[in-house]
């Protein structure tokens, strides 16, 4: 064989060799270019090296595959036939074949329709759900023009689900499945829908209870079709400022978010669409109400939804800001008190509503609205200028832009502030005022993105920032596309770009130096969206922070910082249509990062080593220096007149030096003109300077490859197996190096090629490092990717030689088989040149055939004489390497460029023009390598010579009589590793086909029981490019037949080795168990899994993603792409396996070995039967029963361990349990378990039953009673989409008989389980461990769609007073579920009832509501009041639970009650019960049950309430047997309410609720009696009884009746709380009567919510008299009171409360109308009373000791914990109402010095205020009673308590605070510098310097000038003359004006900042005390806050100022 001339190669010849262009079917080529779904399959098949099937027989395939899932949706074959069918649907899609719209549209409408249904199984919705996602989830696909879906189906399902009564613990998934198939199918529900959405939804909205808010909300959020909300959009406003909740907030931000970013189309939002849309999809009870909407749908041309501020109004805009500013969670100075409530308030909400799906994050979601809300909507700003400062990490000044101020600062020494003169009009920061809020947001937030002021809110900043510009970045690019909607007039403009970069570039470089890493990858996120958008903005002020860190190296961690951000400005280094002059910066960078590459810093090195495979995926390395290039770039550069004797290159390296001088970033930066520049460069002149600057990439590359090679010599020693150098971190390192080094050398010129390529030669042949064998292998690996023709010709001769040499010489001739056993170091050198050649075989077989002589002679050789593990196994994998090079599909390059554009002569002399060039999909060329005849030939021959005859030396080792000693063992490994890796380097050389008779006995034994062999899923192999393929072809035949020899051979070596199996035989069953997993498993995708494919993918595009949408990309994407496609297409051929004889032969063996004596082995055959399980299916239908056997007694006890861990596996627990066929003999045998007593066997089964338990649901068959009309239609509909031929009757039919067949079996099988279960569970024998386990089956063996059993009854009423507290508990939940069930099998109507646990108790009635008004709504409260005529409430529903709707808006009816007639009968249930009835009744009757019940009832423990569990479990016995077991009760009952005993108080507490809970409904004449017989005892039970210990018994008790109930249900004992209430004394010796009696009414009013509205105003003006009561509880109590009749009086005030009228007049009232009544109007009468009262009550305080007992402290204590209860609840608005009358005298409370208490709450109070958002109308009176406490108040200390507050709530309340009142806000401050007191001076200054800190920049100059001015006004005369305290005190107030500048930019030295400091303060450094402190202690934390960037910041300071500085801070010169 000729050897080709290694010389004549080019670069890439292995590209050049790819495999020829395949044949694109027909109908794919010539299809319409217009079609997205068939141009883009064209552009994979033209992707792949083979043909892929025409579109006709895929779309045929589809057919077929959908024909058969309407097939299964019609014989209602859900599980397993229809999840069956959708999986294939599910890998049809992955094969990128597109799918008509019609089909599309019929099967998304199915999908919704089955998830929709009533009962259906959960797993099965699920499948559904995700379906219909994967169907619908393109917005061009489908449409609402395409497809409408009714929207009650799935709101009935939620809204039944989510919230569970009492007595449900069974929580599922359904509401989460629920709520994400609405949020996925709401753009399908028709906009004529939204009136009658909200007419379902609003009613159930009342303000008292926060589960009907965050409901109600959550449906409006998720139902109402966002593409018409202007009729409801201000009612969600109008709603959303009246509930403080943090949950409300994040669904209402996720909401807008969809809307803004929806809206910037106007058309989406056009009203004559929803009479365009056809409405053809309602449910059978959805109606049309169509309400007026004329105020917002105008007549005429619809221009959108645009208002003020994107689709909002400044109202809305105002209160969305103040949202966003509350959600960054930044704690002031206020310790986080001025934090947000709303997480407090959301407390009250129950569990339920975590049920369904979160809503996105908040951050997320704000960023998203500034960003879609962006538009030129103002008059701009004149641009900011500034560049960004050089010192690190710098802030704001003078990089933030500043906001123009419309007004001027006045003198605030010595005037007010002039407001006159304002602008005309006012301008926003690029005319946008959505991006001059932000621009707010962040200057005020700036400080807190330093390192050094970091914290938890740091994460949500950057993450902020990143949303912002990844959402600019998204919208910019949509709205260059041609398709784009949004109007031009409402386009993102250039200014607003820029604006908004320079906005946020200081905050972004401030916190890339963080400790945190999330907030680090955030911010490089940023960068590289703004790097993309404004390159110029961003490159440079990295470059300068990157190149002096670089250059010093001293701090680590700011050197990972730059690096990481040099990485994420990349596009804007090397992308040259990102920012063509960046990429001449690129050698110098790349030159100061060669000492990255460092061992001892894996941080660094994996930095550096991402850096550099970011840039090298976009360049090609080579020197153009020396290429001739066109005289007009010389000419460009003056390079033509070059000195005489000077050559170009020099002349223009010297040129470059010239014209870029260091960058200085105090120059201006003018637009696009870099730093140190005169002029902008043209292209011509970038060319020249980057051409010049590649002359140093030689330098860099070979310096780059000698810092690797050193790298690896200084590894740490490999372990002993040889998987790696050192730990985790080395192996992390060399693979980061590795991938680094590849991605260079694919991106190497020709002559650097090999240059490198002579490196590594050098130093391969020169040096044997045995600690950098891996590192060789992988570095030789990235040469030979580049070339695999010159890496081969290089290093095969050398290593040959090397490796025969050393065998020659005994190197590997020691015998080993363990893993752990070391290498010897004279086979060093044998393993060092096996590393190479492996690392040599990569990447192009055809380079490889070339030696085929050769290297079939060396695997010869190495089989023969490698006798140690090591070398085995590495000449294993050289050959499994070799043949996979040979036999594999791949792609042969991903450079960035295509194979012809590199060849050609352009790019070799100009590659530089190329750099960073992206691609459309339709112009990449992929070059693949694909086995050619030659490599196919050496391929087999290697196994003709060398593994075949190896399979025949094994079998001999077999033959009986041979010694099995340590020579044998390593002979079998040995043999074994080379047959072994021969077979897994063929996994996609011979296609696997599947016989009829195979495909027939795979049915029969499938693990899908009970299903026709038509309804199994099977597929079509499909072509991916195996290189053998037909049956017939002679080497087809030969490797199958090979293969076979091999499965057998494994087989018998199982069977022998499990018959001699001994500990010396332990390595060679590992080899055995990998062996078979080669055999059983490497085929097809293992080596190209789809699923590592597809990560990768998504990884590589996420990594070079410029922005969201982008569709052009690196060439390296489109070749990953083509990878995937072609491991989708083995992926599909992969998913089934032919199981024959030999199969399933093995997989008994693996089995066997799973359950072996060896741990260790266990463990790898058990995970090896895991992954085998995923592709052969029957495999765990065929386990179990030899599972099961060895579970029997008399197992061994490892047998039993090992068959106890395989079942625990998810794949045989899951199956078996789920499987109800199978359940009775896996859980019976689990229970058979008991037999061994051993702990550690016991442990497994204790995890083995838990599993089981876990996969163990309630069986419910009644589905398949359900017809769903809907499903039938939408399956007709996707029938019609399908050609006839498909439709079979037959089959139908016999798959309907099957699945009713089937269903039968199964009820039948799960009565055979309970029947066992029960027989174990009652088995004196059975453990309690066990028996526990066997309740808790039988509890969810309670079935509604099948009566109960009375074996299984009377076992559950049995064990509820078992000895066992779990027994106990199970017991109890079982009997409550069970008396569910009966009481739902008696009132259910039909199936659907069933499945929704829906009632229609005979007594319920829906009442009219004919006539809703205020006043209907008044008297229907007021009848709670009212004591019940019984009479008339037995003929007319009058009672009512669950007061539902009523609060906001009334629906058309609601629920009521009859009370039970009084001479009724007892109540009947459901027949089929009878017996089961019966059975408890017997055991109920009994007294000896009561006692024994009530005796663990009342046992000792440390609970204070009642057990909710006891209660309902006593409450399912009288509600089933009436009042029949109360005669055998109520003795039981009697004696516990005798002992006082806390505990038996507790017994009788909750045997009593459970009674009344059961009596509910009894006849009245019963009733009556219990009534009869409890009256005498309330006064007993509630009033002398009650001791401390048993008060919050009975107050849970009282909790429990009241829940959702009626009061007049329980009038007497309402009448009872009452009266007590009414008799209460305050003041009495003891406060525990009072106590009580509160803590009793408490419960009464809090149960019953809004239903206690009638007797709020009594209960009120009696506590009211009291509120200065004596006892400090009773006051709480009452303060808890008043702020529970604001919750329940808060009530809306529409004229007419019906939703219609609810949403029209939020819509069209004026905004200062309070339509939802959300101010404080209750307790205003009290307020006024109180600030009067006050006055008197101050006169009369007595200070001292005793001034906590007057009236004045302990009211306002009362006051303040009233206050703070209101500010805590969800209703918090009404506290400004009521707090600002009550300022003056909280101020006072918070100075009074002889009672903490009162101070410290009003002090709280005052800061929690500022944490809540007030009514916009009262902003400005928060800030003017603060002010007026400033002013007016007699007591400094008030006026130092008021001073922080102002800046507290000012940084809460920014967005809303007027530009007018901040200038008021800075007046009050300035004058408070001018005080007589000094701490009140000195608070000023300190609340001065924080509100210029924390607000956007206004005019400091002015501010400036104005208190140097006061200072040089402020001469101090003599120290007697009486004038002299004034002008000290003025000149101190301008003194602390100075530092209060100064302290306000603690992180950037300003260009005014050096004068001021150090020659205007600097001067008063020896003044009078106490300016000479605050001088002193300004400079300090000026040295304090600067030291860390004291290197740059002193470069802003003259030799001068310095001197003088530090004469300030140390007193004395350093430089005098």
């Amino acid at each position: 064989m000729n050897l080709p001339d290694i010389g004549s190669l080019s670069m890439d010849g292995a590209a050049a060799k790819g495999a020829p262009p395949p044949s694109i079917p027909e109908d794919i080529a010539r299809a319409d270019a217009a079609d997205r779904g068939m141009a883009k399959l064209k552009t994979y098949a033209e992707s792949l090296p083979y043909s892929v099937e025409p579109n006709a027989k895929m779309q045929d395939m589809l057919d077929f595959i959908v024909a058969r899932i309407v097939q299964c949706v019609e014989a209602k074959d859900y599980d397993p036939g229809f999840l069956q069918w959708d999986s294939m649907l599910t890998y049809w899609s992955m094969l990128k074949y597109p799918m008509s719209k019609e089909k599309r549209v019929a099967l998304a409408r199915l999908y919704y329709h089955m998830s929709a249904t009533p009962g259906m199984p959960t797993h099965v919705v699920a499948t559904c759900v995700d379906g219909f996602r994967a169907l619908t989830r393109s917005r061009k696909k489908v449409s609402i023009e395409d497809l409408r879906l009714p929207w009650k189906p799935v709101y009935k399902i939620l809204s039944k689900d989510l919230y569970l009564t009492r007595r449900q613990f069974e929580i599922t998934q359904t509401s989460w499945y629920m709520g994400y198939i609405a949020d996925n199918a709401r753009r399908f529900f028709h906009p004529a829908a939204v009136d009658e959405m909200l007419a379902t939804f609003l009613p159930y909205f009342n303000g008292t209870n926060l589960d009907t808010v965050l409901s109600t909300q959550y449906y409006m959020l998720t139902f109402l079709p966002l593409s018409h909300p202007q009729s409801y959009l201000p009612l969600l406003f109008r709603l959303w400022e009246s509930v403080n909740s943090y949950i409300y907030d994040d669904r209402m931000l996720q909401f807008l978010s969809r809307l803004a970013g929806m809206h910037v189309d106007p058309t989406v939002s056009d009203p004559a669409k929803i009479e365009q849309v056809p409405d053809d999809a309602r449910s059978e009870d959805e109606g049309r109400p169509n309400w007026p909407k004329s105020d917002c749908y105008p007549s005429g041309h619809w221009n959108g939804l645009f208002s003020d501020v994107g689709i909002f109004s400044d109202h809305e805009w105002h209160l969305i800001m103040c949202k966003c500013l509350a959600s960054m969670e930044i704690p002031l100075a206020d310790g986080g008190g001025s934090l947000t409530t709303g997480p407090s308030a959301d407390k009250e909400a129950g569990f339920e509503i975590g049920r369904v799906p979160k809503p996105a994050w908040r951050i997320a979601s704000l960023a998203h609205i500034i960003v879609y809300s962006m538009a030129p909507d103002s008059v701009p700003s004149p641009p900011s200028n500034m560049p960004t400062p050089m010192a690190t990490p710098f802030g704001s000044g003078n990089s933030t832009p500043h906001i123009d101020s419309a007004f001027n600062l006045g003198d605030y020494l010595s005037a007010p502030m002039g407001r006159a003169g304002r602008g005309k009009f006012k301008t926003y920061l690029g005319g946008s005022k959505a991006l001059d809020s932000l621009a707010k947001l962040i200057a005020s937030t700036e400080s807190f993105f330093h390192p050094t002021n970091s914290g938890s809110w740091t994460a949500d900043l950057s993450a902020f920032i990143k949303y912002i510009v990844y959402d600019f970045n998204k919208r910019w690019h949509e709205e260059q596309d041609l398709e784009c909607k949004t109007p031009r007039n409402r386009r993102l403009t250039r200014d607003m770009k820029r604006e908004l970069v320079k906005c946020l570039r200081t905050v972004a470089l401030l916190a890339m130096f963080s400790q945190d890493s999330t907030t680090v990858s955030n911010i490089q996120s940023c960068l590289k969206s703004m790097s993309v958008m404004e390159p110029d903005l961003i490159l440079f002020p990295i470059l300068e922070r990157a190149i002096p860190s670089l250059e010093s190296l001293v701090e680590t961690q700011r050197t990972l910082a730059v690096i990481k951000a040099l990485g994420a400005v990349a596009p804007a280094l090397v992308c040259r249509d990102v920012y063509y002059p960046g990429a001449k910066h690129l050698i110098n960078i790349l030159e100061l990062l060669i000492p990255g590459i460092d061992l001892n810093d894996p941080s660094k090195t994996l930095c550096t080593t991402a850096f550099l495979v970011e840039i090298s995926q976009y360049i090609m390395i080579g020197d153009l220096t020396d290429i001739n290039t066109h005289d007009a770039t010389a000419d460009g550069l003056g390079l033509n007149g070059h000195e005489p004797g000077t050559s170009p290159t020099q002349f223009l390296r010297r040129k470059l030096t010239e014209s870029l001088p260091m960058l200085d970033f105090n120059k201006s930066n003018h637009e696009g003109i870099e730093p140190g520049m005169d002029r902008r460069l043209t292209k011509a002149e970038e060319d020249a300077l980057l051409r010049d600057a590649t002359g140093a990439f030689a330098d860099w590359v070979a310096s780059f490859m000698r810092r690797v090679i050193q790298l690896f010599e200084n590894l740490p020693d490999e372990r002993g197996d040889g998987t790696g150098a050192g730990g985790t971190t080395e192996v992390q390192m060399i693979d980061a190096v590795s991938g680094a080094c590849s991605q260079i050398c694919v991106h190497l010129s020709e002559p650097l090629y090999e240059l490198v390529l002579n490196i590594v030669y050098d130093y391969a042949t020169t040096n044997v490092r045995p600690n950098a064998v891996r590192a060789i292998h992988q570095l030789v690996e990235c040469v030979a990717n580049a070339n695999p023709e010159k890496t081969l010709a290089r290093f095969l001769p050398f290593c040959l030689r090397n490796i025969r040499l050393e065998l020659e010489n005994g190197a590997s001739s020691v015998r080993s088989t363990s893993t752990i056993s070391s290498s010897l170091p004279s086979d060093a050198t044998l393993h060092w040149n096996l590393a190479i050649l492996r690392g040599a075989m990569y990447n192009d077989g055809r380079a490889v055939a070339n030696y085929r002589d050769e290297l079939l002679s060396l695997f010869k050789l190495l089989h023969e004489k490698t006798l140690s593990k090591r070398g085995f196994s590495w000449s294993g994998k050289l050959l499994s390497s070799t043949l996979l090079t040979l036999t594999h599909t791949y792609p042969l390059e991903n450079r960035f460029v295509n194979p012809d554009e590199w060849d050609s002569e352009d790019f070799r002399t100009n590659h530089i023009r190329y750099w960073g060039k992206l691609y459309k999909p339709e112009e990449v060329k992929v070059s693949w390598h694909v086995a050619c005849d030659e490599e196919i030939d050496f391929a087999l021959q290697i196994f003709k010579e060398l593994v075949e005859p190896t399979l025949n030396q094994l079998n001999q080792l077999l033959d009986d009589g041979v010694l099995r000693d340590a020579i044998w063992r390593n002979d079998f490994c040995r043999h074994l590793t080379f047959v072994r890796n021969a077979f897994s380097g063929i996994p996609t050389l011979a296609k696997e086909f599947i016989s009829a008779e195979e495909s027939r006995h795979a049915t029969e034994t499938s693990d899908i029981l009970h299903e026709i062999p038509e309804m199994i899923a099977t597929i079509e192999p499909l072509d991916c490019g195996f290189p053998l393929s037909d049956p017939r072809d002679p080497r087809y035949h030969y490797i199958a037949s090979l293969r076979q020899q091999y499965g057998q051979f494994l087989h018998k070596a199982s069977a022998s080795l499990l018959k001699h199996g001994e500990e010396n035989t332990l390595d060679a069953v590992h080899m055995l168990i990998r062996s078979i997993r080669t055999y059983m498993l490497e085929y097809g995708d293992n080596r190209d899994s789809y699923y590592i494919q597809n990560d990768q993918f998504n990884t590589e595009r996420s990594v070079t993603r410029q922005y969201a949408g982008q569709k052009m990309w690196p060439r390296a994407v489109f070749v990953r792409r083509a990878r995937l496609y072609h491991s989708a297409r083995l992926r599909w051929n992969s998913i089934e396996r032919r199981r024959g004889p030999l199969e399933d032969a093995l997989i008994d063996d693996v089995l066997q070995w799973a359950m072996w004596h060896y741990a260790i082995v266990r463990e790898s055959a058990q995970s090896l039967l895991d992954s085998i399980s995923t592709v052969y299916d029957g495999l765990r239908r065929r386990c179990l029963p030899t599972l099961y056997k060895a579970l029997e007694p008399g197992t061994e006890d490892d047998r039993m361990k090992g068959a106890l861990w395989t079942l625990n596996s998810s794949t045989f627990v899951k199956y078996a349990v789920s499987e109800p066929t199978l359940a009775t003999e896996f859980i019976s045998r689990v229970f058979a378990c008991q037999h061994n007593e051993k702990p550690s066997i016991q442990n497994r089964v204790a995890a083995l039953a838990d599993s089981c338990l876990n996969s163990f649901v309630e069986p419910c068959f009644i589905i398949y009673d359900i017809n769903s009309k809907a499903v039938n239609r939408a399956s007709q509909a996707v029938d019609t989409t399908l050609p006839q031929y498909l439709k079979d009757d037959g089959i139908l039919a016999r798959c309907r008989e099957k699945r009713v067949q089937r269903i039968q079996i199964l009820n039948q099988s799960i009565e055979n389980t309970t029947t066992a279960i029960l027989k174990i569970a009652r088995s004196t024998k059975t453990h309690w461990k066990y028996a526990i386990v066997a309740i808790r089956c039988l509890r969810t063996l309670i079935r509604r769609d099948v009566p109960l059993s009375p074996s299984l009854a009377s076992y559950f009423m049995e064990k509820t007073h078992d000895t066992h507290p779990s027994m106990r508990y199970y017991a109890q939940r079982a009997m409550m579920k069970l008396s569910r069930y009966i009481k739902l099998r008696t009132y259910y109507r039909d199936s659907t009832d069933l499945v929704l646990e829906q009632n229609h108790h005979p007594l319920r009635r829906k009442v009219e509501v004919t006539s809703p008004s205020q006043e209907f709504t008044r008297e229907f409260l007021q009848a709670f009041k009212e004591p019940l005529d019984a009479g008339r409430a037995v003929r007319e529903p009058l009672l009512c639970d669950k007061p539902a709707t009523g609060w906001l808006a009334w629906a058309d009816t609601y629920e009521c009650f009859l009370l039970p007639a009084t001479d009724g009968i007892a109540q009947s249930w459901d027949p089929t019960n009878k017996d089961a009835i019966s059975a408890i009744l017997g055991m109920a009757k009994d007294v000896f049950f009561w006692k024994k019940l009530s005796n663990h009832f009342s046992s000792e423990n440390h609970a204070e309430t009642i057990s909710q569990d006891h209660v309902s479990c006593v409450k399912s016995i009288f509600q089933l047997l009436g009042d029949a077991p109360l005669a055998a009760m109520k003795p039981v009952l009697e004696g516990l309410l005798k002992d006082a005993d806390k505990n038996k108080q507790r017994g009788a507490a909750e045997l009593l609720a459970g009674l009344f809970g059961g009596s509910k409904h009894w006849p009245g004449f019963i009733q009556q009696r219990l009534w009869e017989w409890f009256q005498p005892n309330i006064n007993k039970i509630f009033g002398q009884s009650i001791k401390t210990d048993t008060l919050l018994i009975w107050t849970s008790f009282l909790e429990y009746v009241f829940y959702n109930k009626d009061p007049r249900r329980v009038q007497p004992l309402v009448d009872y709380l009452l009266n007590e209430f009414r008799l209460i004394d305050y003041n009495g010796e003891s406060s525990f009567d009072a106590v009580k009696t509160f803590c009793f009414f408490r419960a009464f009013y809090e149960e019953l919510l809004w239903k206690f509205s009638p007797w709020t105003e009594d209960a009120l003006r009696q506590c009211w008299q009291e509120i200065s009561s004596e006892h400090d509880d009773v006051r709480a109590y009452i303060a808890q009171y008043m702020s529970f009749c604001d919750r329940v009086k808060w009530s809306p005030r529409v004229t007419v409360p019906t939703s219609e009228v609810v949403v029209r007049e939020c819509r069209t009232a004026p905004l200062e109308q309070d339509i939802l009544g959300s101010r404080g109007y209750f307790h205003r009468e009290q307020v006024t009373e109180l600030v009067a009262r006050f006055k008197v009550w101050r006169e009369e305080r007595v200070p001292g000791v005793r001034a906590f007992q007057s009236t004045y402290d302990r009211v306002g204590v009362t006051v303040c914990k009233w206050l703070w209860h209101l500010l805590h609840s969800t209703h918090a608005m009404p506290v400004f109402d009521y707090m600002l009358p009550l300022m003056p005298e909280l101020f006072r409370f918070s100075e009074v010095n002889d009672n903490d208490e009162l101070s410290s709450r009003a002090s709280i109070l005052l800061v929690r205020m500022c944490g809540v958002t007030p009514p916009l109308s009262l902003v400005n009176s928060v800030l003017d009673s603060i002010f007026d406490a400033i002013h007016n108040s007699p007591s400094w200390r008030v006026r130092l308590k008021a001073l922080p507050l102002v800046q507290v709530f000012y940084f809460r309340q920014m967005p809303v605070i007027s530009d007018i009142k901040v200038v008021e806000i800075l007046e009050v401050i300035c004058k408070c510098l001018d005080d007589d007191i000094i701490e009140v001076r000195e608070m000023a200054a300190t609340t001065l310097s924080g509100i210029l800190r924390l607000s956007p920049r206004r005019s400091i100059l002015t501010l400036k000038d104005r208190f140097v001015r006061s200072l040089k006004a402020a001469q101090l005369p003599d120290r007697k003359a009486p004038t002299y305290n004034r002008a000290l005190r003025q000149r101190h107030a301008a003194i602390l004006g100075i530092c209060a500048l100064i302290d306000s930019y603690p992180y950037t030295v300003e260009r005014w900042m050096p004068e001021l400091i150090t020659n205007v303060l600097a001067e008063h450094t020896y003044d009078p005390i106490p300016i000479s402190t605050t001088v002193s202690k300004c400079a300090s934390n000026f040295k304090k806050t600067h030291q860390d960037t004291w290197h740059e910041d002193s470069k802003r300071f003259n030799e001068e100022q310095l001197a003088s500085l530090s004469t300030l801070l140390t007193g004395s010169s350093y430089y005098a």
